[in-house]
């Protein structure tokens, strides 16, 4: 039989360490998509999917978060779309037991269109880029999966078939658009939650901080080292053949849809175990993520988190453990971005900074 043990079990494994929490959230977030599963049963087609996005799809659920979903429709439109959706909402609400967030970029029906059409330029708002990048990053089906294949393909096809660079070459065989968009959405999750200071008056403000610097830092690390990735799983001489051939188109669509099928700490993960070197800085990054997937979990600690106001926390005791994580996690990053053995400065360089 196949060893279905995930690349993260893998890495706690070799390092020694005990990331309980990472684990705990996995099965809760594996026992919540059964449920959805079975509740959501015949109300997706051939032509949509529903999908969920968030701690759920990251695997990463724990008691309070909550299920942020959409369905998605990759065909003709159709009245009754707003029907399925309304039954769709309702039986999340009752095994999710609390609501999505008031942006409206979840609970919604959401078209293929604009997913794979406007990438950049003013009608991809950033509405649109959110639900397009998560749609790869951070995202599942439950249920048919027809309509979500599709579009993840198609959007894949969009960044790779218009980036001249990666096929035509330099040194690095990185998709320089598709990452370009990552680091785009990066910075705009980090404007947004300047916007949202505002306009929520402050309410929330140390848990979305203490997120925007883990979970929010994790999707965009993970799809940096997913576009990395071509350049370490190929050599010059086996790209060269790819990007000559017939069907490279397929064959590089194929291989990215397979990466992007993995979770965000996953696609970290695999690459940490290609490098036992890195294994101080693994341990940084994956245990200081599992503590703070044990504040989340915690009923008490997450709500004081809510409920702390920015003049408090300097300070509050739980949310300068929380920092002191996010610091943690941080030189973990760091270290693993600019090492020179792996040679994975070469590429931050030339792609995360210039």
């Amino acid at each position: 039989m196949p060893d279905t043990t995930s690349s993260t079990e893998l890495l706690e494994k070799r390092i020694g360490a005990n990331w309980s929490h990472l684990t705990a959230a996995r099965v809760l977030a594996t026992r919540k998509k059964e449920e959805l599963r079975d509740g959501l049963r015949g109300l997706d087609s051939a032509d949509t999917s529903i999908v969920v996005s968030g701690s759920l799809a990251r695997d990463e659920f724990t008691n309070g978060s909550d299920i942020d979903w959409t369905l998605l429709i990759d065909g003709e439109a159709d009245p009754r779309h707003y029907d399925v959706a309304g039954k769709i909402r309702g039986v999340v609400d009752q095994i999710a037991g609390k609501p999505t967030g008031s942006e409206g970029t979840f609970s919604a029906m959401v078209f293929s269109h604009d997913l794979i059409h406007e990438i950049g330029g003013e009608d991809d708002t950033n509405r649109n880029t959110t639900r397009r990048l998560l749609l790869l990053l951070e995202s599942t089906a439950v249920g048919r999966e027809d309509a979500y294949q599709r579009v993840v393909r198609n959007i894949l096809n969009r960044y790779l078939l218009e980036d001249r660079g990666f096929w035509k070459g330099s040194q690095y065989r990185v998709p320089r658009f598709l990452q370009n968009d990552f680091a785009r959405y990066w910075r705009t999750m980090a404007v947004d939650f300047a916007y949202k200071l505002r306009t929520r008056s402050g309410k929330g403000w140390a848990i979305r901080n203490i997120k925007l610097r883990m979970s929010r830092k994790l999707i965009y690390v993970s799809g940096l080292l997913a576009c990395y990735r071509c350049h370490m799983d190929y050599s010059p001489e086996e790209w060269q053949a790819i990007a000559q051939s017939p069907d490279r188109q397929k064959q590089v669509v194929d291989y990215f849809s397979e990466v992007f099928h993995a979770t965000p700490i996953e696609i970290v993960s695999d690459v940490l175990l290609r490098y036992p070197h890195l294994d101080v800085a693994a341990d940084k990054i994956l245990g200081s993520y599992n503590a703070f997937l044990g504040i989340l979990a915690d009923d008490g600690q997450r709500n004081h988190l809510e409920s702390l106001s920015e003049g408090h926390a300097e300070q509050d005791s739980l949310f300068q453990c929380a920092r002191g994580l996010t610091h943690e996690y941080r030189d973990g990053l760091l270290a693993v971005f600019f090492d020179t053995r792996s040679g994975i400065d070469n590429l931050t360089k030339n792609y995360g900074v210039f």
